[in-house]
């Protein structure tokens, strides 16, 4: 029986260029960097996708899924880079891209007394290779006003969600992602209050005061080279925002 023909690997002469093929909304088990545990595992949403040149008709899809397989999950910035190398050498492609999107937990204390719980946080690792390698990291910080005081014996008050700061940076070298949801909540968590308290007259949760301290706290760490920040205020019908860019080289855009 003769052997079957790679159509999909075959040249192909019209010159139409395919933008990008891939794969997408991968289901996948991961193992992250953790800074107090050494390592996390999460489970992760990843695309991965190609340009493809002119004389190729397509790829064999189950050569993504091959190239993830070959890591066995273990993600960091090494592995990310040698992903993209892989796909884009053996799908003989243009360039490579590759997301992966991943819920991030770390421990954090309720307010009450001896209370610990487990906070969630949307993490996601933008990666492309062309001639050179491109990795941009994506945070979601929930932003909440500070934990009500409590009195009498009723139930806890809700806490509430007013919105969410989304940081995306590029980096000079390793940063921990504890480390960057350390510095926002450093700035959404302190003295802030809801715009309606009767005493709360200076602090106040506003898009613009937050997404303005919030650069100013990244851009004096010396492991950014690049970031954006997109503040959300998450109301009922509409949302507000306000984002910011800024990159440590200012002659370059």
């Amino acid at each position: 029986m003769s052997d079957m023909k790679d159509i999909q690997g075959q040249r192909d002469y019209r010159r139409i260029n395919i933008k990008k093929v891939g794969v997408k909304n991968i289901s996948y088990p991961v193992t992250v960097l953790d800074k107090a545990r050494k390592t996390q595992k999460t489970v992760a949403t990843v695309n991965m996708y190609v340009n493809l040149p002119h004389q190729f008709k397509g790829t064999h899809m189950s050569r993504f899924v091959e190239i993830l397989n070959r890591f066995h999950g273990e993600i960091n910035l090494k592995s990310f880079h040698r992903i993209l190398e892989e796909m884009k050498i053996k799908l003989q492609a243009e360039a490579a891209h590759l997301e992966m999107t991943f819920p991030y937990f770390l421990q954090k204390s309720s307010g009450q007394a001896q209370a610990v719980g487990m906070k969630e946080y949307r993490c996601t690792m933008h990666g492309s290779l062309e001639k050179t390698d491109d990795l941009v990291l994506e945070i979601q910080v929930p932003i909440s006003p500070p934990v009500p005081s409590q009195g009498g014996q009723g139930l806890p008050r809700s806490l509430g969600h007013w919105g969410r700061a989304t940081i995306r940076l590029r980096f000079k070298h390793f940063i921990w992602i504890e480390e960057i949801i350390q510095l926002v909540e450093e700035v959404t968590s302190h003295d802030l209050c809801w715009p309606t308290a009767t005493d709360c007259t200076e602090y106040t949760l506003s898009v613009e005061s937050i997404t303005t301290a919030l650069g100013r706290t990244l851009e004096d760490h010396p492991a950014i080279a690049w970031f954006s920040v997109l503040v959300e205020n998450l109301s009922q019908g509409y949302n507000t925002f306000a984002s910011l860019e800024w990159h440590n080289n200012p002659a370059v855009s």
